[in-house]
């Protein structure tokens, strides 16, 4: 599957499981605009049946490599990005894994239970970044027992391995010059944006400015019942030329840490 094919299927599924992110870009194309992808982004735990490198295989089959590696000391996390080695206009790829040896036992023991159920298929296999959840009918009680631990994990406990966020290229908008002018187009359309350390995180002294909405809240068929928890995201990457005067490509790690929290749960 080429680079192309790979993120046209993410999308309609992206798309298909999160409405507002749906109409996130369909404001933008309303206005006229051409809306490019800078990156996509996953979650996942570090095992080895299904931790970044394995997540990784089908960009890596599809002509990417990797150029960052990150840490995130304070939400036991590390994450790795990808660049097309030729395709210089494809979307980055940024894949980050929960370092679960960090929490509780019966956190580690829910993790350990839900990489036991993926199947050899996928592990081996180049369509894990399709699968979703792969565990089964999550656990109400168990969602909120990981939340308290880690708003990453409980995420990823319900969802499993779907895109976590697509993200506009501001650069390559023509009526919005600024992220400032894009999050206030985005509060005027009535979406909520995340606000942890700002609405805007990094600066351009820092090459990169990024801001994103807060998950849009779906209802989810759980064991107990139906229940309304946060979903994926949109987000928007503001890129500066670095000093040989192309635009810088990696990430922020501060800044992504925050980014990370647009999923955490709230209530409107």
């Amino acid at each position: 599957m080429n680079a192309n094919e790979i993120f046209d299927r993410l999308w309609t599924d992206y798309t298909a499981q999160n409405p507002e992110a749906k109409k996130v870009y369909d404001c933008f194309i309303a206005e006229g605009e051409t809306v490019e992808n800078d990156h996509i982004a996953f979650r996942t735990f570090f095992d080895t049946r299904i931790n970044v490198d394995v997540l990784a295989r089908p960009f890596l089959e599809a002509g990417y490599e990797q150029k960052g590696y990150y840490i995130f000391e304070d939400k036991h996390l590390t994450a790795k990005h990808y660049e097309h080695k030729t395709l210089h206009n494809a979307p980055r790829v940024f894949i980050s894994q929960l370092m679960t040896e960090h929490f509780s036992p019966d956190f580690q023991s829910v993790v350990k239970q839900c990489a036991a159920r993926v199947p050899d298929e996928l592990v081996f296999g180049n369509n894990l970044i399709f699968a979703g959840n792969i565990w089964g009918p999550p656990s109400y009680e168990t969602y909120e027992m990981l939340r308290k631990e880690s708003e990453y994990a409980a995420w990823l406990y319900v969802y499993g391995f779907v895109t976590n966020h697509f993200t506009v290229s501001v650069n390559a908008l023509k009526k919005f010059c600024s992220l400032q002018q894009v999050n206030q187009f985005l509060k005027d359309k009535g979406f909520l944006l995340n606000s942890a350390g700002g609405e805007i995180k990094g600066t351009p002294g820092e090459l990169l400015e990024q801001s994103s909405t807060k998950a849009g809240l779906l209802e989810f068929n759980f064991v107990e019942g139906t229940f309304e928890i946060p979903s994926c995201y949109y987000e928007f990457a503001l890129r500066y030329p670095d000093t040989d005067g192309k635009l810088y490509s990696g990430f922020i790690a501060k800044s992504a840490d925050k980014i990370f929290e647009s999923t955490d749960f709230y209530k409107k």
